[in-house]
């Protein structure tokens, strides 16, 4: 393990913000032409999503931030912990950073069971967890059960679990849904999405696919070939049109947060406030009243009124300022616009005779109208 850099670079370590969980990390590592070059400070709360094409350095990232990799360069903080500084030559080793990892594969050991797979480098002060771990997992009826008996999504679950019973002060998840299929994957990633809600420490998720991150990230770190586009809320980000190519992926879209008002079972909608005075009719969840829901609005799902209609199959209808507006080079026919519902933001797309023959400007008041069919819920 290398303890003195073998290639210093004139790489800043500056004092970057921290609190007590929160990780924040300036880094420099070559690999052959591949360049490294970052630095940043994430929230020590919630999710944090690392969205990049391949080859960006998003797997590179989370091996250093793990201890699998040391960098030419650099300083990596967690809360008040160094982890590394290559000039003070501190490193700490990976299996005393208390840093959780699944990877892309669940790397389960063939000749455990689950349990002894669970256990293994379980500390025994998180043994007192183990019920509860197995229990939020649902993965008590394999305790007794050996991996090669596993589907690919129990065994992601049993990675999982092994990882959260080290007891860590951070979970890193690259890719855990490659190669899984349709269905085991939506089912996984719904899991994943309650999962994180619950846990007491921060997760830092990596993926090229828009889908997953927007189901699940709070926050967004952008790479590209090695650098940091952006890194902010991940609702924040999807609303800036100068990064519409960088997020080709995603779409155009805003993500919301509400809270379950209450369920229709005539109709099997569910109504859900996102905020006092705005609410959303979506196809029906089994969300419990009063708890946390987030949906996925497209912009190209969403048309624009005047005034509000009395007769529409339309089950929403907002009243919205137009904020921001952008004409689209990758399609002239349209424009997106930014749209200001009291402290929410939606993003939304038209064509560019629709804006000129309905007279919209920036500052004009229209009604947003969004089909019920039409949202992801998450």
């Amino acid at each position: 393990m290398p303890t003195n850099p073998t290639n210093p670079s004139n790489l800043r370590h500056p004092a970057l913000p921290v609190d007590s969980s929160s990780l924040s990390l300036s880094i420099d590592q070559r690999l052959g032409s591949f360049h490294l070059q970052t630095e940043l400070v994430l929230p020590a709360h919630g999710v944090t999503g690392i969205f990049g094409t391949s080859g960006s350095g998003k797997t590179s990232l989370l091996r250093l931030i793990a201890g699998l990799e040391y960098p030419d360069s650099g300083v990596i903080q967690l809360g008040d912990q160094v982890l590394l500084d290559t000039r003070r030559r501190i490193s700490v080793a990976a299996h005393k950073r208390r840093i959780g990892v699944v990877f892309q594969e669940a790397r389960l050991f063939p000749h455990y069971r689950v349990r002894g797979n669970l256990t293994y480098g379980m500390p025994a002060h998180a043994s007192a967890r183990f019920d509860e771990i197995v229990e939020l997992l649902g993965i008590k009826a394999l305790l007794e059960r050996m991996p090669g008996t596993l589907s690919g999504g129990e065994a992601r679950r049993v990675a999982i679990g092994r990882a959260l019973l080290s007891d860590p002060q951070l979970l890193l998840m690259d890719e855990p849904l490659t190669g899984l299929d349709g269905a085991r994957k939506d089912e996984l990633l719904r899991f994943i999405a309650q999962l994180t809600k619950q846990v007491d420490i921060p997760v830092i998720y990596v993926s090229h696919d828009a889908e997953e991150i927007s189901a699940i990230a709070d926050h967004l770190v952008l790479m590209k070939a090695g650098r940091v586009v952006a890194s902010n809320r991940l609702n924040h980000l999807l609303q800036r049109f100068d990064l519409t190519h960088e997020l080709g992926g995603f779409d155009a879209a805003s993500i919301l947060e509400g809270r379950v008002d209450e369920h229709d079972a005539t109709y099997n909608l569910t109504h859900l406030a996102l905020n006092d005075t705005h609410r959303l009719v979506i196809p029906g969840t089994s969300a419990p009243i009063g708890s946390p829901l987030r949906v996925r609005i497209l912009a190209r799902d969403i048309a624009l009124a005047l005034t509000p209609l009395q007769s529409t199959s339309y089950r929403n209808q907002l009243s919205a300022t137009i904020e921001d507006m952008t004409s689209l080079s990758t399609s002239p026919h349209s424009v997106e616009l930014l749209l200001n519902v009291g402290d929410i933001r939606l993003r939304a797309r038209l064509t560019r005779k629709s804006w000129d023959e309905m007279g919209l400007h920036i500052g004009k008041q229209i009604t947003a109208l969004i089909r019920s069919v039409s949202v992801a819920h998450y």
